[in-house]
């Protein structure tokens, strides 16, 4: 598994009570870009549509030598899953609070470009807040076991 891009800033805004792994239909400029690590989903979100589900502005940059085959860099790519999937994520989305948001974005072992998703509920920031106190605290604890 060769990792593209992570969206590290999810784990932060979110919390991710589900993880989904999906494909995702590209153009052959997009793959080769994606080969050379370029590419963003932190913008990024996912949402099912007219019973498809579509990944919405990732940015992958477009192709120099490309020409006229070139592809527009934050175009809606369709994401490869299941009915039975789709239909619970559409489902899962239509509550209050949920979104599905990209959390990485990577080459699996046959060399298909696959992401994973997260069904995400919203951190208020008091959360947010509470969470990177517990991490400074637990960096804290870790610098003082390692001294003794």
């Amino acid at each position: 598994m060769k990792s593209i891009s992570k969206n590290r800033k999810a784990w932060h805004d979110y919390y991710i009570e589900e993880k989904i792994e999906a494909g995702v239909s590209l153009k052959g400029s997009e793959v080769k870009v994606l080969r050379d690590g370029h590419g963003s989903i932190v913008e990024g979100y996912a949402m099912v549509r007219d019973g498809q589900a579509w990944l919405v502005n990732a940015y992958i940059p477009s192709l120099k030598h490309a020409s006229y085959l070139n592809h527009n860099e934050k175009r809606d790519r369709r994401l490869l899953l299941h009915r039975n999937q789709i239909e619970r994520l559409d489902a899962a989305t239509r509550q209050k609070g949920y979104t599905l948001i990209p959390l990485e974005i990577y080459f699996d072992d046959n060399n298909r470009v696959k992401i994973e998703l997260g069904l995400a509920k919203g951190k208020a920031n008091h959360d947010k807040r509470d969470a990177e106190k517990q991490k400074d605290a637990k960096k804290e604890a870790q610098k003082a076991m390692k001294r003794y």
